[in-house]
């Protein structure tokens, strides 16, 4: 099955599933069999048709359009023909013809449709990244019959969010948006939608499930509902039954495309923030903490004295990040940011996003078995991309007798001038180079290979094969089972790994 966002040909429209008002008593036709009499028997929803004709008239349908160059006029080779040859009149005239029409093929225009819903009677409409990316030209229908031409106001790929403007002659119908978080397993929703083109079409579903990650970007925190989402619905509104929109829908998983009631929405709450950022400057400023991080697996939380796998382990700091200056370490658990709890991994860039840039903030981190908190002042996560790749290696010690030393299945050499050539290695990696890894081992089945350097173990620095013979010494006769390493790769990616020590 595959994840879909169907670009340029958006998704919506809640698939009705069977609802049950429940009533009791005897049966119009009872049989007089008292069982059959108090029976309980299923009716099918309430009418939500004047919900639905409440909100039609805010839910708009989008159509682009994009002039696609050709890669080349599309004609086959000229063949070699000798001088003077009586078919060469012939092909100069085939393949003239071939090439002006080939020419005239060179571009064309793809057209495609979305969904989008208003949200300022002044002529603010909200719809998916990935309706409107690359169009030359936007035009909004409305369910009048009447068409603007729409204006790209900000977008943002990362929650797939779009914000466009038109100037109506008078004023639009508009709808609110609602509190995303008070949605619950269960609850009705509705969608308004253009699938496949048809038009407005109002369909109706629950929510299936809160807080989904289907890996489509960074900050994935999806509401799924049974709703049929097909193509032509994307950047449409999912409703509440008060006609607020909770979410904005996106995606769905299926074998063919259709529908089969899985079905995914940008929650309210973290499109508002982006929405509103993106109609103040055009773009987004969200908080940055300047850490790479990675989950705490059950093997990490025992190998740190944890009850529970919990929390974001940092793997890495950007030099000159917030958090590297206010002193958060490699190998602190993130445990909880700003008082939000961080229950996993990906709860923290989704937080620290949506935290106002140059605010104070305090960071509770679990550091060797001791909860301790550190005050960060956030940066901008754009400023922080253009200095991450602008980040300047730092020179690491060098030795001029590379010493061998065998331990947990790997072979560890020193880095020095030469062994980096070896392995293109980055300047900017300390530790023990692990010069050969045994087929079968722990580490080799860890993903551990030749020229991946050790930087920590057990959340101490490593510099040299002598300091990862000491520091396994000093773990064995603490009695620990199992070592906590981390791991660079040769361009400077780290990540932890758990190996035993037996």
């Amino acid at each position: 099955m595959t994840i879909s966002k169907f670009w340029k040909a958006p998704l919506l429209a809640l698939a009705l599933t069977a609802g049950a008002v429940l009533v009791s008593g005897p049966s119009p036709h009872s049989s007089g069999n008292s069982m059959l009499d108090g029976a309980v028997h299923a009716a099918g929803p309430v009418s939500v048709a004047d919900l639905a004709d409440s909100l039609l008239g805010a839910v708009v349908n989008i159509s682009t359009s994009q002039n696609v160059k050709g890669s080349g006029n599309g004609s086959a080779p000229r063949p070699q023909v000798p001088d003077g040859s009586p078919f060469q009149e012939f092909f100069d005239d085939f393949f003239k013809q071939q090439q002006d029409g080939g020419n005239r093929r060179q571009s064309r225009k793809v057209q495609s449709l979305g969904s989008g819903f208003v949200i300022d009677p002044e002529g603010i409409i909200i719809t998916n990244n990935h309706v409107i990316a690359d169009a030359d030209e936007i035009t909004v229908d409305f369910t009048d019959g009447s068409k603007l031409v729409a204006e790209v106001i900000g977008t943002d790929p990362k929650t797939d969010i779009a914000v466009l403007r038109v100037k109506p002659p008078n004023p639009l119908q508009a709808v609110p948006f609602g509190k995303s978080a008070k949605s619950r397993v269960g609850d009705w929703v509705m969608a308004i939608g253009n699938p496949f083109g048809q038009g407005s079409s109002v369909t109706l579903g629950i929510v299936s499930a809160i807080n989904r990650d289907i890996r489509s970007g960074p900050y994935d925190s999806f509401i799924q509902t049974d709703a049929a989402i097909n193509r032509g619905n994307s950047g449409g509104p999912l409703f509440n039954m008060d006609g607020e929109v909770i979410g904005i829908n996106t995606a769905i998983i299926s074998p063919s495309g259709g529908s089969i009631g899985l079905g995914f929405s940008i929650p309210s709450d973290l499109a508002m923030n982006v929405i509103d950022q993106l109609r103040e400057f055009g773009e987004t400023r969200r908080g940055w903490l300047g850490v790479s991080i990675q989950p705490v697996t059950d093997d990490i939380a025992e190998s740190l004295s944890m009850k529970e796998a919990r929390g974001a382990l940092v793997a890495g700091l950007t030099p000159k990040g917030p958090a590297k200056n206010s002193g958060i370490l490699v190998g602190d658990v993130i445990l909880t940011f700003d008082g939000q709890n961080i229950a996993q991994m990906r709860d923290l860039p989704r937080i620290v996003a949506e935290t106002t840039v140059g605010k104070a903030v305090d960071v509770v981190v679990l550091r060797k078995g001791k909860e301790e908190t550190v005050a960060v002042t956030l940066g901008r996560l754009e400023d922080g991309e253009k200095l991450i790749a602008k980040a300047n290696s730092s020179d690491s010690e060098k030795s001029d007798e590379p010493k061998a030393l065998v331990a947990l299945g790997m072979t560890f050499g020193e880095l020095n001038d030469e062994t980096r050539a070896e392995y293109s290695i980055s300047e900017d990696i300390k530790g023990a180079l692990i010069t050969k890894v045994e087929p079968g081992s722990s580490a080799a089945e860890k993903g551990i290979v030749a020229g991946s350097v050790i930087s920590e173990i057990g959340q101490e620095s490593i510099n040299s094969p002598e300091d990862v013979e000491k520091r396994l010494a000093s773990l064995k006769k603490e009695g620990r089972k199992k070592a906590l390493l981390l791991v660079a790769a040769k361009d400077g990616q780290l990540g932890f790994v758990v190996l035993s020590l037996k």
